[in-house]
């Protein structure tokens, strides 16, 4: 018995049910940045490993632990991009877009992957949206990628969806912050989980980040970054806030908000969804990063950007019962009878799909009555069904899956537009009925 291969763990098959929602939830989230002026980039599925090295840093679990990291046949080091701020980085400053005129606002949607326990919203290969604003390092710009992220969220229909956001200060304030959590944490040792002394020791910021319920209860009284800011990112981080409330977006300042990467400086912030249940998820967020571009080779230019997991942001759609477009069905299903016949329902199938209409004809020799079961189970609205009657008087019926209504249609010139002219005619007709249903009059809804 031949052995089945079933799908790497943490990974999973997005079946032909499930792809309009992945389609709609791609389209929305890049027209809704297009509104802000974001273009989108495409960028490679794997880089040289020393980009990940030199941008994510290497006190970060995703380089130390979570990379898909191999030598390929040239035996050089290549890695699966573990997410999308680097690429993107490497590929604005590679093809001369930061030489253009700034800000370059930039979107994205990826494949990623991170070796890691797969869990709740939580894949090896899972999928983002992101975008990336290079050369603007005024507040303004913060406030701006900001109320993008939290459009996203409002145009999809979500609810209970927070801003929460930070400031990390500039390298200096990070500086003295990083000693007074090393101080802090010291008196510790003794209690903190082996991951967190090894972090104590390479970046403190992360043990903040712990998961472990008492290294959490540790944490919970170190010192605030917002007690270490300068007077420089104070005023950049007061500025951030007056603009989102000046907009009406509403955000919590979180002091504890470190985020995972080492390349942010500054504002960071997450959009964290609770459910009724109490249990909270961070469904996307990013930051500034001032730095980057200068560690890739690149000019001393400001950048600022977020990524969404997608999976996570579908599963709270699903939960909280959001509104997806209809999935498309079949317009009109071609049933035929005899080789004649079948030759016709193809060519007439044809013609319907260079007019736009989705048409399907048989392709496995069933009986007329097996075709109507199949059209059927295809969702079709409309079939035709041909034979040697229909073809000798060159005119068939095209009935209504719905109501059960017939109407002539010819199978020579006009094919289609008599098509579209009966399909038209029935949605106007499900319209009216929708109408009276609702009390309305549908000619004179204006009035009264």
């Amino acid at each position: 018995m031949a052995y089945l291969t079933t799908a790497p763990r943490g990974t999973k098959d997005i079946l032909p049910g499930e792809t309009p929602k992945w389609q709609y939830l791609e389209k929305t989230l890049l027209q809704t940045a297009e509104l802000f002026g974001f273009r989108e980039i495409r960028i490679p599925t794997f880089e040289h490993t020393e980009l990940f090295n030199r941008s994510v840093g290497d006190t970060t679990d995703v380089v130390q632990k979570e990379m898909y990291t191999f030598q390929d046949k040239g035996d050089r080091s290549v890695t699966l991009r573990p997410e999308g701020t680097a690429g993107v980085a490497r590929a604005a400053l590679e093809n001369g877009l930061l030489g253009d005129a700034l800000p370059v606002k930039l979107s994205y949607n990826i494949t990623c992957f991170r070796y890691e326990k797969p869990g709740s919203g939580r894949f090896r290969e899972f999928h983002q949206f992101g975008v990336e604003l290079y050369g603007a390092d005024s507040p303004a710009a913060d406030s701006e990628l900001l109320a993008l992220a939290c459009e996203c969220f409002q145009v999809l229909g979500l609810q209970n969806v927070v801003l929460e956001i930070n400031s990390l200060g500039c390298r200096e304030c990070r500086k003295r912050y990083t000693d007074a959590l090393l101080r802090y944490f010291s008196q510790y040792r003794g209690q903190l989980c082996s991951t967190c002394l090894e972090r104590l020791d390479k970046n403190p910021l992360r043990v903040l980040d712990c998961k472990s319920p008492q290294d959490k209860e540790i944490a919970a009284g170190a010192p605030s970054i917002l007690d270490y800011l300068c007077g420089d990112c104070q005023e950049h981080f007061r500025e951030v806030q007056q603009r989102l409330s000046a907009a009406g977006i509403p955000f919590r300042v979180e002091p504890t908000i470190v985020r995972g990467l080492d390349y942010y400086t500054r504002t960071v912030f997450e959009m964290v969804h609770t459910a009724p249940d109490g249990e909270r998820m961070v469904c996307g967020g990013g930051g500034r990063y001032g730095g980057l571009i200068q560690e890739l080779g690149g000019p001393n230019l400001e950048g600022i950007g977020f990524a969404m997991g997608l999976e996570r942001i579908l599963k709270i759609m699903e939960d909280e019962g959001c509104d997806f477009p209809p999935e498309q069905t079949c317009d009109v299903y071609l049933a035929s009878m005899g080789r004649a016949a079948g030759v016709k329902a193809f060519q007439l199938a044809n013609l319907l799909r260079s007019e736009g209409f989705s048409a399907q004809c048989d392709l496995m020799g069933r009986s007329v009555k097996a075709q109507m079961k199949y059209a059927n189970k295809l969702g079709a609205k409309y079939v035709i069904v041909l034979g040697d009657d229909e073809l000798q008087k060159g005119e068939a019926l095209l009935k209504s899956m719905r109501t059960g209504a017939t109407s002539p249609i010819p199978l020579g010139d006009g094919f289609s537009d008599a098509v579209y002219e009966e399909i038209m005619k029935n949605a106007y007709a499900d319209l009216e009925e929708v109408a009276g249903q609702l009390g309305l009059d549908h000619h004179h809804h204006g009035e009264g």
